[in-house]
């Protein structure tokens, strides 16, 4: 059997058992097993076809001995066994997001789960209209992207989407684009934004600039047939980290400072793969307070908060964290979902436990969110 071939079944299978039994700690080994996996986990039937695409040619050439043969298949099945066991975890996502809302989702199409297969990877959809780079400050990062119906309804509710990336990369376009284009495409006004980054800039300038964008949505989205009164922000990992914060700092002068009597009010957040932690390097004597914990939730807008049970990147405990937190104090709905077997960044790709978390989010603002688009 060619070396090649037993390389690739080799890769195959460390990248197999790290999104089965991710590595923990130490900490950049945690990060590589979070990077090796990600795929893997939430698009299985990638690996899938690149196995297949491996082994089959080798099989269907002339010559191939019984023997050879019989050890491709027996390396080629525990493989498949593998991504299978991957397949059945991610299709846990949707009860547990029925339980975490104590309602049952509406029932997916036939068609649905084929689809989420041959098109892994979100594109927007023809009725969704994009509005590129709309400036919100002076800085190059200051930008935002608007996504609404093509029709333009009055009165949407308003969504402001903060990206991941740990403070120090990201984009408007990587993370949640599969939430911000069903919601465009359902009739709300959708705004992805990016915001300053490290080693530039610090802990305050992402919070002004992630307020600047949630007082942004308040003055403009009527342009786009927005209302204002129903502006909820959404993030993964560092974005909802920023989210966690705007909403429990609603409105607060003192982190706007040049725009203190904008509106940043928030009317619900949402929360995926979130860090809840202090910012880089700072302490309990720091200010302003760059950890959600820190900030009183008493007058807390709905939350929803998802996190993966297995990510290495955000360890789960710190959601814990801040669910207690919040029902400690808030007399919203708290509802916290944690998925099995979910890495970080789930939220990148139209998977099947991205899509069932997507209906989740759906049911939940439908709840909370005063109205319904249009």
């Amino acid at each position: 059997m060619p070396i090649g071939l037993l390389v690739t079944f080799a890769l195959w299978g460390v990248c197999i058992c790290l999104t089965l039994w991710p590595v923990r700690r130490p900490r950049p080994l945690a990060l590589l097993s979070f990077l090796i996996s990600v795929v893997v986990n939430e698009l299985p039937q990638i690996p899938a076809l690149l196995i297949l695409l491996s082994v089959v040619p080798y099989l269907a050439q002339g010559g191939v001995s019984g023997g050879d043969a019989a050890t491709v298949a027996g390396l080629t099945v525990p493989l498949f066994a593998g991504l299978a066991a991957i397949t059945v975890r991610a299709t846990r996502a949707r009860p547990t997001m029925e339980r975490a809302l104590g309602a049952e989702l509406p029932s997916p199409p036939a068609w649905h789960g084929l689809a989420t297969l041959l098109r892994p990877f979100p594109t927007r959809p023809r009725s969704v209209v994009r509005v590129s780079d709309l400036a919100y400050g002076s800085h190059h990062r200051q930008r935002l992207d608007v996504y609404h119906q093509r029709a333009r309804p009055d009165g949407a509710p308003v969504l402001v989407y903060f990206h991941g990336g740990g403070y120090f990369s990201g984009g408007k376009r990587r993370e949640g684009q599969a939430l911000v284009h069903r919601l465009a495409a359902r009739g709300w006004v959708c705004i992805s934004a990016t915001y300053r980054l490290r080693p530039e800039a610090g802990f305050e300038d992402h919070l002004h600039d992630a307020k600047r964008v949630i007082a942004w949505a308040h003055e403009e989205a009527a342009r786009f047939g927005g209302d204002p009164s129903r502006v909820v922000s959404s993030g993964s990992s560092a974005g909802a980290h920023l989210t966690a914060i705007a909403a429990l700092s609603q409105s607060d002068p003192q982190l706007q400072p040049g725009f203190e009597a904008a509106d940043t009010s928030l009317a619900a957040a949402v929360c995926f793969c979130g860090y809840y932690g202090r910012y880089y390097g700072r302490d309990e004597t720091e200010s302003p307070i760059s950890t959600p914990l820190g900030y009183d939730a008493a007058t807390a807008p709905p939350f929803l908060v998802v996190h993966g049970d297995l990510d290495t990147d955000a360890p789960v405990d710190a959601a814990r964290d801040l669910v207690g937190h919040l029902r400690g104090a808030s007399s919203e709905p708290v509802v916290y979902a944690e998925l099995p077997g979910a890495q970080h960044n789930f939220d990148r790709f139209r998977s099947l436990r991205y899509e069932a978390v997507i209906d989740g989010v759906e049911a939940f603002l439908a709840r909370t969110v005063a109205g319904s688009a249009r």
